[in-house]
């Protein structure tokens, strides 16, 4: 039997290379699955980079691994069977919906068996989840508690440490003027990585993105790394500024530790046990900080990967409030002189990354008050961020972003540039005016905002959560502003369908 390791399962800890400690294992390569889509070139890099170091720790071991780089999957798996005819396969199960029949597909015509055995890279099996749900409300807090009691984790038998379940209202403050965030470490190229960077040169050219400079994590030992030098420095400041957005700080005091969770150099309970450490031992680790840790990788991080487990095939599909509008350019090119969105957007052109509040109340926000086409985003947040992965970035954007598919999410998450203002200083330095809503000047967010609840009454009037918005919305038609609001809100979108700033006249 042959242990075939995928991209995002490069752990010895868990699976089956753990319980088959001496077989064979395979891995593949697939220049095209890396060509088919406009990914980040860090992305390219991060993943085959990952790869290739995982397999050369194996073989450094004396882990006997055969490593295919081809053109696509089916050719690797072709060199496989021709070296190994019948064999049988044993792989984890793919958190993408549908891959594992694929997989078995690819195997089974080339004459072999696949084993699909279960996914040790999270907290909360399909099984114990399904129990937990039993088909009834999707709610993340509920499940989040229910983690919380099966775990342990920050708990004090059955109450929690701290006397709360969540500290998010104390997660909300804004970084003081002189704040300097603490440097996030990077990870120089070494001759693999620059490797892969060569290997996939040609294809990278011409990118949306920058190639340079890459500073991921790509071995186990790097991943270690980012992981101890989050929680000994920006851990104790993590929770507060956890929603803040800061220009010039695109970091702030986050962990930065996804894309090397979803590879599976960490797994998600060493990062939760080692903030949970840091808060036993440290007096300057306060409660609202590895509360608001350990509920976005125990809590939401486990939460999304059932809801999309649960809701595929209908979530890929979903679009309740029928939005059709093309992603505009901007999210690819960056050109806007919105302060807040250009920031987000040159972070992920930078470097494949932006935190979790530019990703909702920026990136997507804009999306859904603009009516983007809900999976025309999802395309985007999957190809363009170094984390992206078809069963992160559809729950969290389609559902929790777009509000497209009925699943957990109970209200729109749409905000004016109030909220902006608020959470970050963007505004500031921002050529709009985020307290005006009609104008030459002023900021797309806002006419866009009363726009949103307008043209989308039948579907959203009725949702208890939006009364005050529609109560606010009947006084602005009452008072006849809402045609200006509007007529503002069309030359926005009509200004940046043809890349222009939006203005009038």
């Amino acid at each position: 039997m042959t242990v075939l390791v995928l991209g995002d399962q490069l752990t010895r800890r868990a699976g089956p290379l753990a319980a088959r400690p001496d077989e064979r294992v395979l891995m593949i390569e697939a220049r095209a699955f890396a060509a088919r889509h406009a990914y980040h070139p860090h992305k390219r890099t991060l993943v085959a980079s990952a790869m290739r170091h995982f397999r050369d720790a194996l073989r450094e071991d004396g882990r006997p691994v055969d490593y295919h780089e081809t053109a696509t999957f089916g050719d690797g798996l072709d060199a496989h069977f021709d070296a190994h005819p019948g064999d049988d396969l044993v792989v984890m199960r793919p958190a993408s919906y549908g891959a594992a029949d694929r997989l078995r597909d690819l195997v089974e015509t080339r004459g072999g068996t696949l084993r699909v055995v279960e996914n040790e890279l999270f907290c909360c099996s399909p099984a114990d989840f399904d129990d937990w749900y039993d088909g009834g409300a999707l709610r993340h807090e509920d499940f989040y508690r229910y983690m919380r009691r099966e775990t342990g984790v920050l708990m004090e038998g059955d109450e929690p440490v701290g006397g709360e379940w969540n500290y998010d209202e104390a997660n909300r403050e804004t970084p003081p003027d002189d704040y300097e965030a603490p440097d996030v470490p990077t990870f120089d190229p070494d001759a693999t990585t620059r490797s892969v960077q060569d290997d996939y040169a040609d294809v990278n050219a011409g990118t949306w993105a920058d190639p340079e400079p890459f500073g991921w994590p790509v071995t186990r030992a790097d991943a270690l790394a980012a992981l101890d030098d989050f929680v000994t420095h920006r851990l104790p400041d993590f929770g507060p500024y956890e929603d803040a957005m800061v220009e010039g700080e695109p970091m702030l005091d986050h962990a930065l530790l996804s894309a090397p969770l979803n590879l599976g150099l960490l797994g998600p309970r060493e990062v939760v046990d080692a903030a949970v450490e840091a808060y036993d031992e440290r007096d300057d680790v306060p409660i609202e900080s590895v509360e608001g840790f350990v509920r976005q990788v125990l809590g939401w991080r486990e939460f999304v990967r059932h809801a999309y487990r649960v809701g595929m095939p209908d979530l890929a599909d979903a679009n309740r409030l029928d939005a059709t509008r093309d992603l505009p350019d901007l999210y690819w090119s960056g050109d806007t002189d919105m302060a807040c969105l250009d920031a987000a957007v040159a972070g992920v052109r930078q470097r494949g990354y932006a935190h979790h509040i530019q990703r909702l109340m920026v990136l997507s926000n804009f999306a859904l008050l603009y009516g983007v086409d809900p999976h025309e985003l999802n395309r985007w947040f999957h190809v363009a961020f170094v984390d992206g992965y078809h069963w992160v970035s559809t729950p969290n954007t389609v559902e929790m972003g777009q509000y497209a598919a009925d699943l957990f999410a109970t209200k729109p998450y749409a905000a004016s540039a109030n909220y902006l203002d608020r959470m970050g200083d963007y505004c500031d330095g921002c050529p709009y005016d985020p307290d005006a809503t009609v104008g030459a000047d002023a900021c797309p967010f806002n006419a866009l905002y009363w726009d949103f609840p307008a043209a989308n009454e039948d579907a959203l009037r009725s949702n208890h959560r939006m009364g005050l918005v529609y109560g606010h919305l009947d006084d602005k038609r009452d008072a006849g502003d809402l045609a200006a609001i509007r007529e503002r809100a069309t030359d926005v979108r009509a200004a940046t369908d043809d890349g222009e700033s939006p203005r009038t006249e």
